[in-house]
């Protein structure tokens, strides 16, 4: 009896202390509720909140919705917009051109022209305006560099245009051809450029050698980043379809090109300037503005042999002996057949066929219709042949291409009386050296592979220069 009662004593004792240590447990946890509860109640809107604070917090609440509201709607229109661009441009992709034709560079690719480490972007505004004022400066003044040495100019001086962008690796291997030609010292060679850079300054006025003139394109993409001849940021993408251009309201979405694309400032920017360039030299230079003689086009990726001038005049004579003399008279040669990787054995085989056009001393020429993708390179031109281009000035620049040689084909055949006719010399005194630009672009634009190729040539015809 006595170890039942012990027994159900235990049980009682054991049975009151689980009951307490129960309620204990359940006090600390409504306590951590509770304080927990005080933390989160200004922000739970189940809390007891006075009515004041909720007042105050439902205010700064339509604030900062109404600003986020305000700034959305500010940006909605410039956001629609860049945001169906870059919709379109993720969407639409094209297979690559289709093989390319030659031109003005050689054979083309759409590519971003070679800047050579010198951006151009990212000038600020002050920056452009201080260039443009150089610019207005330097195009008004005139002056020609070495004057005093080589002067005066006469009205029959050979005038040399260089168009120069700014692949100055180039643009040096031309000045060192241009320093070595006989005769180069009764020339003005006018460089104009279409990129303002200190380098390319400083390398042309180094000059002493010749008389020398710089101007300036004026509309170029460096000082017209967003705005037109620019790209601007209204502009329709190049592979936007007509529908498409009109629902983004782009500003020449009614103006594609004759292949459906439309126009890319980075290209039609060499066509611009070249007319304007053109334009400069034969009507607007207090210079040259009443010249007679000739205008020799070259760019800066040319090269020149050193009896070119010789043969120039030599062609010159010759073209008036014609009972039709022709229009324009051409130097230059692609190289486009040759591997300029061969070894010195493979390129004395692969040279020959350019070499026999060097026969015997004897200057041999070809008189033919002029073609675009021929005769555009170290090409030559008189008053009286820019008199004809500047009758069709609407037919060139409403062209529908933006390249200046074949919208200068187009003048010919359909503009001119009679087609524009050229006289090429067979074996070509100016060589084209640049393997990226514009146009093209390719793994290795080292110049030196190329130069020596032409170095090659010209060393190989030395003997057959300076024909009679």
């Amino acid at each position: 009896m006595i170890r039942r009662k012990a027994s159900c004593l235990k049980t009682c004792i054991a049975a009151i202390g689980l009951v307490c240590i129960i309620y204990l447990r359940t006090e600390d946890r409504n306590k951590v509720d509770a304080d927990t509860g005080k933390k989160d109640l200004p922000n739970n809107r189940l809390g007891r909140v006075p009515q004041e604070e909720q007042n105050v917090e439902m205010d700064v609440e339509r604030r900062r919705r109404g600003e986020e509201e305000y700034n959305v709607l500010r940006r909605r229109e410039e956001e629609e917009f860049n945001g169906r661009r870059d919709d379109l441009l993720l969407r639409r992709r094209e297979d690559e051109e289709k093989k390319p034709v030659e031109s003005l560079a050689g054979e083309r690719e759409h590519g971003i022209p070679n800047v050579t480490n010198r951006e151009t972007n990212d000038l600020v505004k002050s920056e452009i305006a201080d260039i443009l004022h150089y610019i207005d400066e330097i195009n008004s003044e005139q002056v020609i560099y070495n004057l005093d040495l080589f002067g005066p100019l006469q009205s029959s001086t050979l005038v040399i245009a260089v168009q120069v962008h700014d692949r100055i690796q180039y643009l040096r291997q031309l000045i060192i051809s241009l320093s070595g030609a006989k005769d180069i010292d009764k020339t003005l060679i006018v460089f104009s450029h279409d990129v303002w850079d200190e380098d390319i300054n400083k390398l042309v006025r180094s000059i002493d050698f010749a008389m020398v003139m710089q101007i300036f394109y004026p509309y170029s993409l460096q000082t017209h980043p967003t705005t037109f001849p620019g790209e601007s940021s209204r502009d329709c993408p190049r592979n936007a379809k007509i529908k498409e251009a009109k629902a983004m309201n782009c500003v020449n979405k009614d103006w594609p090109d004759l292949y459906g694309h439309y126009r890319e400032a980075k290209f039609t920017q060499t066509k611009h300037h070249w007319w304007w360039k053109a334009n400069t030299i034969f009507d607007k230079l207090n210079s040259t503005g009443n010249s007679q003689g000739l205008v020799l086009f070259l760019e800066e990726d040319h090269f020149v042999a050193e009896d070119f001038i010789h043969v120039l005049r030599m062609m010159e004579e010759e073209n008036k002996k014609l009972d039709k003399p022709a229009n324009i008279l051409c130097m230059g040669t692609y190289l486009k057949k040759f591997n300029y990787k061969l070894n010195s054995r493979q390129m004395e085989h692969q040279s020959r066929f350019l070499l026999r056009e060097y026969r015997n001393k004897i200057l041999m020429l070809e008189l033919t219709q002029w073609m675009s993708s021929k005769h555009n390179m170290g090409m030559a031109i008189t008053r009286a042949t820019w008199n004809k281009i500047i009758q069709c000035r609407n037919h060139f620049c409403q062209y529908d291409d933006y390249n200046w040689d074949w919208s200068l084909l187009y003048v010919s055949l359909n503009c001119m009386k009679e087609k524009l006719q050229v006289l090429m010399v067979k074996g070509p005194r100016v060589f084209h050296i640049g393997e990226c630009g514009v146009h093209h672009k390719k793994k290795d634009c080292a110049s030196s592979l190329v130069m020596e190729k032409v170095n090659y040539i010209v060393k190989a015809a030395q003997m057959y220069l300076y024909p009679k």
